[in-house]
């Protein structure tokens, strides 16, 4: 183990070796099928020598969360009510956070089924097309101003207050737009929630109160740019092999033209859009995060840095 400003830095094997006496519930190959991004990567080796661990260090801070509450309650003599223990996952575009995210969830689950634990993304309080189109930034979606902030935050405080249901707004990657209420995600008090975006530990200079301000953990997911790129492209071509028969999936204009101009659109959007994104709002939150999760080529978790203070 190293220590390097005020992370330690454990390599693969170092962090395997974390896992602890903590209850290891088994899990299948498809089991991570059902939870793995669309063209991610991830093997059971990965969820023993990396997720174990960090479910396990999940659980601790966990179960100091529900301590700290236990005090509070004793100072003030009165019952706090309930409040989840929230982790916020950021990361690039095309890193995977998502798998981080649900496989988290599903083994948190396995391991403690009496807790409840739900997963969330930030996709939904993107501002729908319409309204980024008439504000002329439909080709900065992603960005900070795109997304409504203001309502990120009062759901998040709804949910931390413990309000028995909250909805949450959805996104559907088929038709790149968010979804009406109808189809929004309720969190009714769970025990543990998970919140993923790319935006979830970012600092917006006119706020008083931060989306990052709800978390008690927090992962940033880190790739070379390069990388993720790459990753980035392979998705866009899976989805195009998928697209061709859908004509109401936002992919399907791409996936019936030519193949090589739609991949010359991807790599502009990437430049311009995403890898922009990146550099000027995401990786600067890196150094934000309580734990960093850094992948290799094929996904491959190489390093695992851990926040001291």
């Amino acid at each position: 183990m190293a220590v390097t400003r005020n992370y330690y830095e454990f390599d693969r094997e170092q962090w395997a070796s974390l896992h602890g006496p903590t209850k290891r519930a088994e899990i299948t190959d498809a089991d991570l099928q059902s939870v793995k991004a669309f063209n991610d990567k991830i093997s059971l080796a990965d969820v023993r020598e990396i997720y174990w661990p960090l479910r396990r260090l999940v659980y601790l801070y966990f179960k100091n969360f529900r301590q700290k509450r236990q005090i509070l309650a004793h100072f003030l003599d009165t019952d706090v009510g309930p409040s989840p223990f929230i982790i916020g996952i950021a990361g690039s575009v095309a890193v995977g956070k998502s798998t981080t995210a649900r496989l988290l969830d599903l083994l948190l689950q396995r391991a403690y089924p009496k807790l409840t634990v739900q997963t969330v993304t930030t996709d939904g309080f993107l501002y729908p097309n319409a309204i980024l189109t008439k504000r002329g930034i439909l080709d900065r979606k992603g960005f900070p101003e795109s997304y409504d902030m203001g309502k990120l935050l009062e759901v998040l405080d709804a949910i931390k207050a413990g309000n028995p249901d909250v909805l949450v707004p959805a996104y559907d990657h088929q038709t790149y737009d968010v979804l009406p209420d109808s189809q929004g995600i309720h969190v009714r008090q769970p025990d543990i929630l998970i919140v993923e975006g790319i935006n979830v530990l970012q600092l917006p200079s006119n706020a008083q109160i931060y989306v990052s301000d709800f978390f008690d953990f927090s992962i940033y997911v880190d790739a070379n740019p390069a990388l993720v790129e790459e990753w980035y492209l392979d998705r866009f071509g899976l989805l195009l092999d998928t697209a061709f028969t859908d004509p109401n999936n936002y992919y399907y204009q791409y996936a019936i033209g030519n193949r090589q101009a739609a991949f010359a659109m991807a790599r502009r959007v990437w430049r311009d859009v995403n890898l922009k994104n990146l550099k000027e709002f995401i990786e600067p939150t890196r150094s934000r995060a309580d734990l960093v999760l850094h992948k290799t080529a094929h996904h491959r978790i190489d390093e695992v840095d851990l926040r001291k203070y």
